[in-house]
């Protein structure tokens, strides 16, 4: 977490968390999600409920660095003093697997070893690390299915509905 942002949190201790404004996709894209964009559906489900996507580098950098979760398998990007929780498409990561099967979070971190692998009725394939859980990106699924037919990574079978009990995480968190 940046410098600023701890020193933000202990000037203004209470200010009150953001619910809704902001969403990550399956590919790893950030959706800035306003009042009419919210009050279209649930992130994911429609394209008149994704919003709009951030390209600003920077901000992109610092959400990366200042993305987290609580206890309570809330996934958040800390904004200064402020927690805005982040509606997840699929899980709080989306891994970039590299052919020597090196898996980088979309934040830009490196994963570590993969645990688990699973793989929901759709064929998506979600990797569990020591950083968290996360869908691999769908241009990546070829160095997967590699890492697979090596016996590399043994997935198992799980439904996509039970992904957040199993791995500890909320996709539309609420207060």
């Amino acid at each position: 977490m940046d410098d600023l942002v701890k020193q933000a949190m202990a000037k203004w201790p209470n200010v009150p968390d953001c619910f809704g404004w902001l969403g990550l996709d399956a590919r790893g894209d950030w959706y800035m999600r306003d009042d009419a964009v919210q009050a279209a559906g649930v992130f994911g489900q429609a394209p008149a409920a994704r919003g709009a996507v951030l390209r600003h580098e920077k901000l992109l950098g610092f959400i990366a660095r200042n993305y987290g979760s609580d206890e309570q398998g809330r996934w958040f990007f800390q904004n200064g003093p402020q927690r805005v929780y982040v509606e997840l498409e699929a899980a709080p990561y989306v891994w970039r697997v590299a052919p020597d099967f090196a898996v980088t979070a979309h934040t830009a971190q490196p994963a570590g070893e993969v645990t688990q692998a699973l793989l929901d009725e759709d064929g998506r394939l979600y990797l569990l690390t020591p950083l968290g859980c996360g869908l691999v990106h769908s241009l990546d699924m070829v160095h997967a299915a590699d890492a697979v037919e090596a016996g590399i990574w043994r997935p198992l079978e799980v439904r996509a509905g039970e992904l957040e009990q199993r791995c500890g995480f909320q996709r539309h968190p609420r207060p």
